[in-house]
């Protein structure tokens, strides 16, 4: 528990948003319900569904959604009320169980979900392998996770990465201390994907519309084909 299992992307447009990833990724959807499954042969790898109308309206961006599994959804969400971060009402999810949408005192948006089933995190190419929050100040967040998740974080020696481990002691994300001018305005969760060849993905995925925000080196920021939704590749 408390730990990163799953990730979706919200998109204006759906089916664009999909061939894109199927080009990249060679993933395959499947329709449930207006929720789409990402596939790698049998395996679920991720979901994609359409901004709800009210955030197109107010123009919220297109975004790669982290998932938090917990016990107790529901629980969790009113221990939030305790603290500064604020907690959109929690719906059910279609895999059953519970989500809610939960907000750090920074402003990044991360889900918790208590159904279960959901665990696409692993170590296998065009997969999930790694979350990262982004913040400008490490400082304003770190007390609230600790408290939620019992959390615990190991700073570098240069003190712009944080180390998080779970309460089994796994180290399970980091925490990367950027300046607005690199990271934008925003703070925020950051999924990062595996793939077999870097430059050749990253090359794969301008030729389809996105592009590189940052290169590290050993792994890469991209954009997708909207423009605002953001990954690694590594």
């Amino acid at each position: 528990m408390n730990h990163f299992v799953w990730a979706d992307l919200s998109t204006y447009n759906p089916e664009s948003s999909m061939q894109f990833y199927e080009r990249i990724f060679g993933w395959q959807f499947h329709d449930s319900g207006g929720y789409f499954v990402a596939m790698q042969g049998l395996s679920e790898v991720v979901g994609l569904f359409e901004t709800p109308a009210f955030f197109q309206k107010i123009k919220m961006p297109h975004f790669w959604m982290s998932y938090i599994a917990v016990e107790d959804a529901i629980a969790t969400a009113d221990q939030v009320k305790e603290f500064d971060g604020a907690k959109v009402e929690l719906t059910d999810h279609f895999y059953g169980g519970q989500i809610a949408l939960i907000r750090d005192p920074q402003g990044a948006g991360f889900t918790i979900y208590d159904g279960g089933k959901l665990n696409c995190r692993s170590t296998g190419t065009n997969r999930l392998i790694w979350n990262e929050l982004h913040v400008s100040n490490a400082a304003t967040v770190i007390p609230f996770y600790e408290r939620l998740f019992q959390w615990t974080f190991d700073a570098s020696e240069s003190g712009d990465r944080f180390r998080i481990f779970d309460r089994q002691q796994e180290h399970i994300a980091d925490i990367l201390v950027l300046p607005n001018s690199v990271k934008g305005q925003y703070e925020y969760w950051v999924c990062s994907f595996a793939v077999d060849q870097l430059r050749e993905t990253a090359d794969r995925i301008e030729a389809c519309g996105g592009g590189v925000v940052f290169d590290e080196g050993e792994r890469m920021m991209m954009h997708d084909n909207s423009g605002e939704a953001f990954f690694y590749i590594q």
